[in-house]
Formats: C-alpha cells, sequence, structure tokens
C-alpha cells in the first residue's frame, strides 16, 4: 500500500510540472499554429522530467500488468485524475511482441482518454505498425483486454471490449 501511495505522488508531482504546460491556450485562428507546436520542444523535455515520468510510467504499466483489479482500477483511477501526465507520457513504441503489448497496456491504463474516438484511433495505427512488423497482435489484444476495465464510459464500448472487437477483426486490429 505505501508503494502504491509513493507512485500516486511521484505521478502527482509529474503532472504538477507537466499541467501548465498542458493547460497553455492555444490559439487555433493562428495559421502557424500545428507548425509551432509540432516543431517545439517535447512537452517532457521542456519541463524537464521526461527520464521521470517515463521512469514513473514503467511503474505505473508494472504494478497495473501484476497486480489485481483493484491495483489496476487505483490506476486507472490515477491517471483519470492526473490528466497533464497521461497527456504528455509515452514510452517509444518498439516494434516487437513486448513493445506492442506495452503500448496496449498504456492504452489500458488510460482506459480511453478523454476521448474513445482518440484511443481507436491510436489503436489501429499502434496495430498496422505492428503487423507491419511481424507481430502476431491478435494474442496480444486479447491478453491485455482481459486486463482491461469492463466500463462503458463514453457509449462506445469498454477498453476490455474494444480490444476484443480489435482482436475479433479480419485482419486483426483496423476498423
Amino acid at each position: 500500500m505505501r508503494e502504491r501511495a509513493e507512485l500516486e505522488e511521484w505521478v502527482a508531482l509529474i503532472d504538477a510540472c507537466l499541467e501548465p504546460i498542458a493547460r497553455r491556450p492555444v490559439d487555433i485562428t493562428d495559421p502557424d499554429w500545428s507548425r509551432q507546436r509540432s516543431e517545439g520542444p517535447h512537452p517532457l523535455d521542456e519541463a524537464g522530467v521526461r527520464r521521470e515520468a517515463e521512469a514513473a510510467l514503467r511503474a505505473v504499466l508494472s504494478r497495473y500488468e501484476a497486480g489485481p483489479e483493484d491495483v489496476r482500477h487505483a490506476l486507472r483511477a490515477l491517471l483519470e485524475r492526473c490528466r497533464s501526465f497521461r497527456w504528455a507520457t509515452a514510452l517509444p513504441f518498439e516494434p516487437t511482441p513486448r513493445g506492442f503489448r506495452q503500448r496496449l497496456l498504456e492504452m489500458s491504463v488510460e482506459d480511453q482518454g478523454p476521448d474513445t474516438r482518440d484511443m481507436m484511433v491510436a489503436l489501429n495505427h499502434l496495430c498496422g505498425q505492428a503487423g507491419d512488423a511481424g507481430v502476431n497482435i491478435r494474442p496480444l489484444l486479447r491478453e491485455v483486454a482481459e486486463l482491461s476495465s469492463d466500463v462503458d464510459k463514453y457509449a462506445m464500448g469498454s477498453t476490455r471490449g474494444i480490444l476484443h472487437a480489435a482482436a475479433d477483426r479480419e485482419p486483426a486490429g483496423p476498423w
């Protein structure tokens, strides 16, 4: 229990460092807004917390994968509260079964984030990358689905259901 409290404190601290960047206004009427955003430093680098954030995410994923449902539920709730951390922090994708599974675990603990559609677009892209790399994605989708929430947060299906549906599609993954 103490270990989980320390992890929650760690993630919350990183979240606080990222929040001013995540909440910074974006003037979408400026024709250069997209270019400026893509050419600027990544939020983790701007806040100077990349190493800490990636280590914290690895710790979250390790506990999420190994823990019982109450731990997974608590970690999903943590990332729901720490939205700036969730928004900015992701581990680099490795085109291997382990790398694909890791990214699926990130999606699972994020539990659709603020928008199911964004999760589905990201899942399609991820499945395409992994499939192109020769990864057998179907069993990994099913494994991670079993760790995922079965709550239908936005009336588009639960994370568990979405991952199972992706595994059952032909070809696996894409919508």
